[in-house]
């Protein structure tokens, strides 16, 4: 990129939003996404709508990309940069505009983080369901971008649920308002869930709508330990066919277990081979009756053990145990690569075993955990991205993995998005009329392709260039320069 063209930038949004030394450049080449890694020619943090729009302007009209982001904490690779590319920092929009309790929804900019959101609704008696597993970091925009899951996805869906209305700046510069506060609206095509999940492909969000329900006032937490897998499996498909659906139905594996109690040091059972950690909640009695199916679908399914909090310390306890897993495992090795493929419910128990035997098969070690509930598992590789070997196993049990789930009626992301790192399995899940589709709908709104290309799919506009395939080794570090 040429000085010209970053001093064109530094106009838009003032020199001191623009950065270009290696240090900055280096902390957002990246998000959580192992072996992804590529520079950015700069780093920029818009103040307004206005601002964007220039850059959109700019970007089109001197053929460089723009790649909107977060807080970095995606496992797909949609915020990584790519050949040519600024990175638009979105973390300072943080304001919940308002909350309106009347209509039970709430205005907030992209970067407000999604536990922020949830923590001021609940003093209001007020909830905001989705919860993903970086809910302490991430952002509603970053959420929305990627359609983000979390564990009360079973009863409560995922992000998509709840946005009722979009504004966004287009790849074109230009100023998108959809959706709004009627809860009926059917106005021509649905613009707004085009927008959900597009992972900042189609637009950069200034202002998200979402819906908010009553805080339920009632929530029992509880803890399984099996001596298989495949028996936990199938205790969660008997408590759903006993038409119970509990706010959180989650599961950790051995490998997993072990992890976590390295990690917390909270007594969890060292020789279990699952754990199953449910959490029931609701308005009153009914959770008391649906807490009864749970523990006798449990022992049923030879629950070795069951245990229920006798208070919220306890249930955080257990929650907590869960929520720490990613980086319980983290610990073990260098590189942790973390899967999501998802099933429907009924396949979970063959699911499992599809991943242990991958293990096997291709002899990684692979820790397994995830939303049991929503059949959404999260096969974790615990490997070193400097053996070369180690690496390429990964990739062969992650891709036996995705077409095993694609056979049982599955998908190859449930909550994480497709990014860069599986697009390569994209027409696999929704095949090839899918893609084009999707391709169209892209080219329509970004004729040049300037916002985050290369992400979901492949096109070739001249700013694509090559995208990141694994981890730059940055040499000569201090002495970078832009180019």
């Amino acid at each position: 990129m040429t000085p010209s063209i970053l001093s064109k930038i530094g106009e838009i949004v003032s020199k001191k939003n623009l950065l270009t030394d290696p240090v900055h450049k280096e902390a957002y080449s990246y998000d959580g996404t192992p072996l992804l890694s590529k520079l950015p020619e700069a780093v920029v943090f818009p103040e307004n709508k206005e601002q964007i729009a220039g850059i959109m302007e700019l970007a089109n009209n001197e053929n460089f990309a723009v790649v909107p982001r977060g807080s970095g904490t995606g496992l797909s690779g949609g915020s990584v940069p790519v050949e040519n590319s600024i990175v638009l920092v979105m973390t300072k929009w943080d304001k919940i505009i308002e909350v309106d309790k009347q209509n039970l929804t709430a205005w907030v900019e992209p970067g407000v983080i999604t536990e922020t959101l949830q923590s001021r609704v609940e003093k209001m008696g007020l909830f905001y369901p989705p919860d993903p597993g970086s809910m302490k970091i991430c952002t509603i925009g970053g959420n929305v971008a990627e359609n983000a899951g979390g564990l009360r996805g079973l009863k409560y869906g995922v992000t998509k649920n709840y946005v009722l209305g979009i504004e966004a700046v287009l790849p074109n510069g230009e100023f998108l308002a959809t959706g709004g506060k009627n809860f009926k609206d059917v106005a021509g095509y649905n613009l707004r869930d085009v927008m959900i999940g597009s992972e900042g492909t189609l637009g950069i969000f200034t202002k998200i709508l979402l819906k908010l329900i009553p805080k339920p006032v009632k929530s029992i937490t509880m803890t399984a330990y099996f001596d298989t897998m495949v028996d936990s499996g199938k205790a969660v498909s008997d408590i759903i066919a006993a038409h119970v659906v509990p706010a959180m139905m989650e599961f950790l594996d051995h490998t997993t277990i072990n992890s976590v109690e390295d990690y917390t040091k909270i007594g969890l059972p060292r020789n279990s081979e699952a754990i199953l950690i449910i959490e029931l909640d609701g308005m009153g009695a009914e959770v008391d009756e649906d807490a009864a199916k749970v523990v006798s679908a449990l022992k049923k399914n030879h629950a070795t053990f069951v245990k229920v909090a006798s208070n919220e310390a306890e249930a955080l306890t257990l929650k907590a145990a869960r929520r720490t897993a990613f980086s319980a495992l983290a610990r073990v090795k260098p590189t942790t690569i973390l899967e999501d493929a998802t099933v429907p419910r009924s396949e979970l128990p063959v699911m499992i075993e599809k991943v242990q035997y991958a293990a096997k098969k291709f002899d990684v070690t692979i820790g397994n955990f995830g939303h049991a509930g929503d059949g959404n598992l999260h096969p974790t590789c615990l490997t070193d991205e400097r053996d070369e070997k180690g690496i390429q196993n990964a990739h062969r049990a992650f891709e036996y993995i995705f077409n095993e789930a694609i056979k049982l009626g599955g998908t190859i992301t449930g909550e994480h998005g497709t990014g860069l790192a599986k697009k390569d399995f994209l027409e696999s899940s929704v095949g090839s009329t899918g893609v084009d589709f999707m391709k169209k709908i892209k080219k329509s709104l970004d004729e040049n392709n300037v916002l985050n290309p290369g992400k979901i799919f492949t096109m070739k506009p001249k700013c694509e260039g090559s995208l990141p395939k694994n981890r730059e080794q940055i040499h000569d570090f201090p002495h970078s320069h832009n180019h």
